[in-house]
């Protein structure tokens, strides 16, 4: 597929409309969110590729902060749900009510919960039990929910963002693997260096800034959204992440040696999808209505590094996940 291809000059005359609003979109929260535009930067990947975000760091380092940011630059209801250990599933989905009519009869009206909404951040959400976790499964999956008999579809767009704390333990559950699936992507947010703790010292303790103006309303990111997916992902590009996936499999023999003797299991397809989803983002986001090897190589990581399941020997020698996607990385430019 070259620049001068008709599907290629659609998507980039739909684009130059929109390129505008995308890059004071990323201004706008990277001027609240300082030295993190990585981080920025695949929130939104994850945002207009139609998937969701797991944000982990330590406290302290502005997860919350910088999602809360991003929802009030976006013109979409927001609701943000405080995970705690006494948090029951009908304090995310909603409950039934039971009423009186005019007449005297009694009548159940449908409580929404939180859960309704364009934007929903699960805060801590590893502090709840899993009963309450797996709540979201079919609202992140299905973008509806069933309950009392009844299915009630999600407004689109729909995002939810997760933050947890990957070094306190005590009183956590940690998500369990089906439902680490259902992010596109795990993003690390790592401690500032030194001049980016300056920049965000001067910034936070000084006169507050003016409030953010909604950038995007839903029918845009709607449309982002669509055209992320008519970004074009070459032959050679679609086979570069299937060799990728098939080597995070231990029990292929062309894998890693890393991956054999570290894992259990590895990606499933829906790892596959997860690194297109967000290259073509990244394409997008850098003006280019195609997908190159780099934006593979840049997402690889995120998309993987929670779909791992390690071994006794593999938690033994705190081997990492990201060194392993390198390792598979490798292995299958060679092919």
């Amino acid at each position: 597929m070259t620049r001068t291809d008709p599907q290629t000059e659609e998507l980039e005359a739909r684009l130059a409309s929109l390129r505008e609003r995308i890059a004071r979109l990323r201004r706008e929260v990277e001027q609240r969110f300082l030295g993190q535009r990585e981080v920025v930067d695949l929130l939104l990947f994850a945002l207009l590729g139609g998937g969701h975000a797991l944000l982990e760091g330590a406290p302290g380092l502005g997860k919350t902060t910088l999602v809360k940011e991003l929802a009030r630059a976006l013109d979409l209801s927001f609701h943000r749900i405080q995970f705690t250990p006494d948090l029951m599933p009908a304090d995310i989905l909603g409950t039934r009510i039971l009423e009186q009519t005019e007449l005297g009869a009694p009548s159940f009206r449908f409580e929404r919960g939180p859960v309704f909404a364009h934007f929903v951040l699960a805060d801590e959400i590893n502090r709840a039990a899993p009963r309450t976790q797996s709540a979201l499964l079919e609202a992140m999956q299905e973008h509806q929910i069933t309950l009392f008999g009844e299915t009630h579809v999600l407004e689109e767009p729909f995002f939810v963002v997760a933050t947890q704390n990957p070094i306190e333990m005590e009183g956590t559950y940690p998500l369990p693997e089906a439902q680490l699936d259902r992010f596109l992507c795990k993003i690390t947010v790592e401690a500032p260096g030194e001049k980016e703790l300056e920049r965000i010292l001067e910034h936070t303790t000084g006169e507050a800034p003016p409030p953010i103006q909604p950038v995007l309303a839903a029918a845009e990111v709607l449309e982002i959204r669509s055209l992320v997916r008519a970004v074009v992902a070459s032959s050679d590009s679609i086979q570069l992440v299937a060799r990728l996936v098939r080597a995070t499999d231990p029990r292929d023999p062309s894998s890693p040696e890393g991956v054999r003797s570290s894992l259990r299991y590895g990606s499933s397809p829906r790892g596959g999808q997860a690194i297109l989803l967000l290259a073509k983002a990244r394409a997008l986001l850098r003006n280019r209505p195609w997908v190159a090897e780099e934006d593979i190589e840049a997402v690889a990581a995120p998309a993987l590094r929670h779909r791992f399941v390690f071994g006794y020997d593999g938690e033994a020698r705190g081997t990492q996940a990201d060194d392993l996607v390198r390792e598979a990385l490798l292995r299958a430019r060679r092919g």
